[in-house]
């Protein structure tokens, strides 16, 4: 829209000063009152066609839709988070939200999705409610750090959004709560619905995850090449951690979570995001790390190096048995077959060379029963996979008979991680066991004939392993 003279603002001595008692908020002089609303171009009403993921998003919400009939179903985007003081969390749109509507890093906070039940019972009127663009002759679009377009750049016009996904428009201020809404994050068949709505991926999410690997085997190869910078940090492991970044913002939005950059004893610690440690020759690193494209959609991978360029004979035969229960994982997962056997032929595999090598107190097949059993598991005790998508443990919410003890379909897309650590103190395994953690995490995809490993150009074996370091490329 274009502004006037009779666009100015109002400037009464109220509008002048501030009841805050604040330093980062001061009062604004008459003359910028004055004159902020005039002198701005006109902003065109843009109309673009719809994002690839638009046909997709209105299906889901199609599904939504049949599955709760009559009722008034409420998702919201969210909001920021604080940090700090005035400082908050960089916003990231709840993943129930994204899926339904298809929109993603872009996504204005505190908006919120509305299926209506419509007056005939025939379905419902979806509504996306949003925080317009704001007009210049408003204190919003100067006044306001937080949602104010002179502080944070543009916001989307209504039509534009419409447009763009595919769903009705309407301002934020016109959505009403109402008494019988279904509250996402309060519902607890809601909640269990979206989440298993996402457990079999469209054919836009499998392109996003695949991006999403191929973008995170990029950060790999960076932080490979990067070795010897990395080893003369003091703090090597905070070095892997932001070459990885750098990698994660210039092709994605950023890390589907934390990384895990941990080197020698600290690759035993399962979460270990505090990288604060050396990068030393002679030792593993465990970095576990994965992109989060513009989409939301993230890869999870994990590879464990050795910094110095190769595996000691202790460190390579325990890198080689993971790798061994890995291989044994992806062979027992078929469509048909439950998601659990995926983690019960890893485990197999690490019962068998745990008590080989004299670790456990009683035989591996006693290990594995299911109710006395266990022993094996002090070296490994998380599991061996979960589903993969806009959130990095995907449908946790969903049913145990849905995940867990599921059947595994086409077009699903989860992990295989298996591991051993070694604690540096643990007093049942041989001194030169301690201190070594070892996980390979690959991103699998399922087909109708099989799975498909999404980051197999990934070196996993020692021998690939060995030779990425040493910068040349090794086939298996």
């Amino acid at each position: 829209m274009s502004t006037s003279e009779s666009d100015t603002i109002a400037t009464t001595d109220s509008a002048i000063t501030t009841t805050e008692n604040t330093n980062r908020k001061q009062p604004f002089p008459r003359g910028f009152l004055e004159t902020i609303s005039t002198g701005w171009a006109d902003r065109p009403d843009l109309a673009p066609a719809p994002r690839d993921q638009a046909p997709y998003a209105a299906a889901r919400r199609a599904a939504v839709s049949a599955a709760f009939p009559g009722r008034r179903v409420v998702i919201p985007a969210g909001g920021y988070k604080q940090r700090s003081n005035d400082t908050d969390y960089p916003f990231r749109a709840h993943s129930a939200f994204s899926h339904l509507t298809g929109w993603a890093s872009d996504t204005v906070p505190d908006s919120v999705l509305v299926f209506d039940p419509r007056t005939d019972g025939d379905g419902h009127d979806v509504t996306l409610y949003l925080r317009e663009r704001a007009d210049r002759t408003t204190a919003e679009f100067y006044g306001d750090a937080t949602i104010g377009e002179f502080w944070i750049g543009p916001r989307p016009a209504l039509e534009g959004v419409a447009h763009d996904l595919g769903i009705a428009t309407a301002h934020i201020d016109a959505f009403i709560t109402g008494s019988a809404d279904v509250i996402l994050e309060e519902d607890d068949e809601l909640t269990r619905f979206v989440s298993e709505l996402r457990l079999v991926k469209d054919e836009f999410e499998i392109a996003q995850l695949r991006l999403a690997v191929e973008v995170t085997a990029r950060g790999f190869d960076d932080i490979v090449a990067d070795l010897p910078r990395i080893i003369a940090t003091p703090r090597g492991e905070r070095a892997v951690e932001g070459v990885f970044h750098h990698r994660a913002r210039i092709e994605g939005n950023g890390e589907g979570y934390d990384t895990i950059a941990a080197s020698g004893p600290h690759a035993c610690y399962l979460h270990w995001t505090r990288n604060d440690g050396p990068v030393v020759p002679g030792d593993l690193i465990l970095i576990d790390a994965g992109v989060e494209v513009d989409s939301l959609y993230t890869a999870d991978i994990t590879r464990t190096i050795p910094v110095g360029g190769t595996f000691s004979p202790v460190q390579r035969k325990i890198y080689e048995t993971v790798r061994e229960a890995a291989d044994a994982a992806f062979a027992a997962a078929r469509p048909g077959v439950k998601f659990r056997t995926v983690h019960e032929a890893a485990m197999r595999v690490i019962a068998e060379r745990v008590s080989a090598w004299g670790l456990l107190p009683v035989t591996a097949e006693e290990a594995l029963d299911a109710d006395n059993g266990g022993q094996h598991r002090r070296y490994m005790v998380h599991g061996t996979s979960h589903h993969l998508g806009l959130d990095v443990h995907d449908c946790a919410q969903a049913r145990r008979e849905m995940y867990y003890e599921g059947v595994l379909e086409p077009g699903m897309v989860f992990t295989i991680e298996p591991g051993l650590y070694f604690q540096i103190d643990d007093l049942t395994v041989p001194e030169d066991y301690r201190g070594i953690g070892v996980r390979i995490e690959d991103d699998i995809l399922m087909t109708a004939d099989g799975p498909v490993n999404l980051s197999a150009a990934i070196p996993r074996t020692a021998d690939e392993v060995e030779a990425w370091v040493a910068g040349r490329a090794v086939t298996g």
